[in-house]
């Protein structure tokens, strides 16, 4: 066996090496569960049953309060909305997500929601994650800057997620609109007015604070000629 070849040999068997050794990589990178993900599917199914109670209970006494007039709010916590993902979401709405995503998740902080959940199909399995900044330009529109998408660590293009996105909104017969804030797609829904109430909501306030979702707006009597 020449030099040359034995050097050749070796260098092939490095890049073999290296090669397999990046699949190593972006496969763990795939299968990486974020950390909140993790603790909220390890919390006990009498807390989230708990949660969903209290979110199903926010729900009824909000939308009493927007259907008569004067000034409203409401706090809605992470606890509770893994609660009602946990426990109401698959009971009572299982055709609500396709069937390849199971287990959603949210946390939230002061500046920026996270949800997660596990995808499975075809053998592949990982936990995708997007991460957003909702903030309100003006009242009854709901913007969310979409900050990053993500398998596990890795990023996943966002332009399929955003095609999903608007497929969702098209099936739930939202009104979309997208903009963007520097490199970052924005996202503007606006909320659906009742036609068939006497009464127009308008949500004017939305804060994020550890762990909660804070809105508040009025409700005003529609005024027709």
């Amino acid at each position: 066996m020449t030099r040359k070849i034995r050097i050749s040999l070796l260098l092939l068997g490095c890049l073999v090496v290296l090669v397999l050794l990046a699949l190593l990589l972006l496969y763990v990178a795939a299968r990486h569960v974020p950390e909140f993900y993790r603790e909220a599917l390890e919390i006990p199914a009498d807390n989230l049953k708990r949660g969903s109670d209290r979110m199903l209970q926010q729900a009824a006494a909000i939308k009493s309060a927007v259907n008569r007039p004067g000034r409203w709010e409401t706090r809605i916590t992470a606890e509770e909305i893994n609660g009602w993902l946990a426990v109401d979401l698959p009971n009572n709405h299982p055709h609500a997500l396709p069937p390849m995503l199971r287990q959603p998740r949210v946390a939230i902080d002061e500046n920026e929601i996270t949800v997660a959940c596990l995808y499975e199909q075809e053998g592949v399995k990982s936990v995708l994650s997007l991460t957003v900044q909702p903030y309100l330009p003006k009242p009854n529109v709901i913007a969310m800057r979409i900050v990053h998408a993500r398998a596990g660590m890795l990023p996943v293009p966002l332009r399929k997620v955003l095609d999903r996105i608007t497929e969702a909104a098209r099936d739930a017969n939202l009104r979309l609109e997208w903009r963007r804030d520097g490199d970052d797609p924005v996202v503007m829904l606006t909320v659906p007015r009742d036609e068939r109430s006497g009464w127009t909501a308008q949500i004017d306030s939305l804060k994020l604070g550890d762990g909660e979702i804070h809105i508040a707006g009025s409700t005003l009597e529609q005024h027709t000629e």
